[in-house]
C-alpha cells in the first residue's frame, strides 16, 4: 500500500504542492497525512506522522516530497528513516530521488542508517562520560534509601504502639510500612519492646489465656505471663 507524508509550516499557506506531487507517484488523496506545524518539532511529537506510523505495515511504501519533511533536524530524519525501515516499510523521497529499488537509494538508506548507529553510540558514550564524572563527584544513582533519622522515629513509634497493645498490622500500618519491613527495622535497631512475630501476627496484644488483670511480657514467648496481683478483699 503507498502512503504519503507531508509537512507545512504555519507560515505556509497550503500543503497543494506536496500532496499534488505525492499523488503523480500514485498516493491515495485519503492516504495522504498531513501536519500543519513548524520543523521545530520531533517527527515523534507530530500527531499525523504518529497516526502514520502506526497505520503502517510490514510490506507498505511511505513517499514523502523530501527527506527534510521527515524530521526537524539530521538525527532526527535519520532516526525516523531507521524506524520505519526496521519494519519492513520502503521509504521513497521524491525530490531526492531516495528509493529503495534502485542501488542508489538503497547505499542512501544504508548511510542513513549508519548515521544512526553512529549517533546512538556517541549519546551512550556521552551518558556513559556523565555518569562516571558524577560518580568521582560523590553523586549516588538509583532509588535512595530512607534517612536513618526517620526510620528511627518510626521505630520508637512502633515500639510504643505495640507496648500500648496494637498488633503488628496496625503498627505497620501507622507508619506506611509492611510488616517485613517493620520486623527488619526493629531486629536492626533492637526491637527491646516489640512482641514475638507469632504472637502479635494474630492480632493479641495479651495472651488470650489471661483475663485483663495478665499482660504478656513485652519480647518474651507469647506463652510467658506474669500475673497481677489481684486486689484482695479487706479481710
Amino acid at each position: 500500500m503507498k502512503l504519503g507524508y507531508a509537512r507545512i509550516s504555519t507560515s505556509d499557506q497550503n500543503a497543494s504542492m506536496q500532496v499534488q506531487a505525492l499523488m503523480e507517484v500514485g498516493v491515495a488523496r485519503e492516504r495522504i497525512f498531513i501536519d500543519e506545524m513548524s520543523g521545530a518539532k520531533a517527527a515523534r511529537e507530530r500527531p499525523q506522522m504518529v497516526k502514520l506510523l502506526e497505520y503502517a505495515r510490514e510490506g507498505d511504501e511511505i513517499f514523502v516530497w523530501r527527506i527534510d519533511r521527515l524530521g526537524r533536524s539530521l538525527v532526527d530524519v535519520v532516526n525516523t528513516v531507521q524506524d520505519i525501515t526496521d519494519r519492513g516499510i520502503s521509504l521513497h523521497s521524491i525530490m531526492d530521488g531516495v528509493d529503495p529499488s534502485t542501488s542508489h537509494g538503497r547505499l542512501q538508506l544504508a548511510l542513513f542508517a549508519s548515521l544512526a548507529q553512529y549517533e546512538r553510540e556517541l549519546i551512550n558514550e556521552r551518558v556513559r562520560s556523565g555518569v562516571m564524572a558524577a560518580k568521582a563527584r560523590g553523586v549516588k544513582f538509583g532509588k535512595q534509601g530512607p534517612r536513618p533519622e526517620t526510620i528511627e522515629t518510626k521505630v520508637r513509634l512502633v515500639r510504643q504502639l505495640l507496648s500500648e497493645g496494637k498488633n503488628a498490622e496496625e503498627a505497620a500500618e501507622a507508619v506506611h510500612w509492611s510488616r517485613a519491613t517493620m520486623y527488619r527495622y526493629l531486629k536492626q535497631y533492637g526491637a527491646d519492646t516489640t512482641a514475638d512475630q507469632d504472637h502479635v501476627s494474630h492480632g493479641r496484644g495479651r495472651c488470650p489465656s489471661t483475663r485483663r488483670s495478665r499482660s504478656c511480657l513485652p519480647g518474651g514467648d507469647s506463652t510467658e505471663c506474669r500475673a497481677l496481683p489481684y486486689p484482695r478483699p479487706n479481710s
